[in-house]
């Protein structure tokens, strides 16, 4: 399912419960930080493990260009405690249970599950690249690529 978002348009406001139990929304971030939302399947898949296991590595160099790594599953926060527990994940998942946000950004797949896609967003809250679909090979390399080419840094 492609998403209806492009590059240029306001990505849709989001707020909602980490694995930490805090709330973390879009305006957290707007005027501060660009931000990599990534959003997976489920939490403790192989390839939503990969995935979540390669943007953990290439943190130092997210940090470098002033982004967040977020992800967003539509499982539960306590689902995602020990999924980031699991992996040594430090960046904030979202547990979109409501699955509004899937749906807002346009990846909420017919089984209730969020479609794996990734939107770049810059510090004025705007979808600056989106990858539809994501290659979990060179994903991480692919988005921080795209940052310089963008000069968001």
């Amino acid at each position: 399912m492609p998403t209806h978002l492009k590059p240029g348009d306001k990505a849709p406001s989001f707020s909602a419960d980490t694995q930490e139990g805090k709330k973390v929304s879009l305006s957290d971030f707007e005027g501060k930080k660009n931000l990599a939302l990534f959003f997976y399947v489920k939490d403790n898949t192989p390839g939503c493990t990969r995935e979540a296991r390669a943007l953990r590595d290439a943190t130092a160099e997210f940090d470098k260009r002033n982004t967040e790594i977020i992800g967003v599953s539509t499982n539960s926060a306590e689902s995602h405690e020990r999924f980031a527990a699991n992996n040594e994940l430090e960046f904030p998942l979202l547990a979109d249970v409501e699955k509004k946000i899937a749906e807002d950004f346009g990846v909420l797949k017919t089984t209730g599950m969020a479609e794996r896609a990734t939107f770049l967003i810059d510090k004025e809250g705007k979808v600056r690249h989106v990858w539809p679909t994501v290659s979990i090979t060179g994903h991480a390399a692919d988005i921080i690529g795209k940052i310089d080419e963008l000069g968001l840094a």
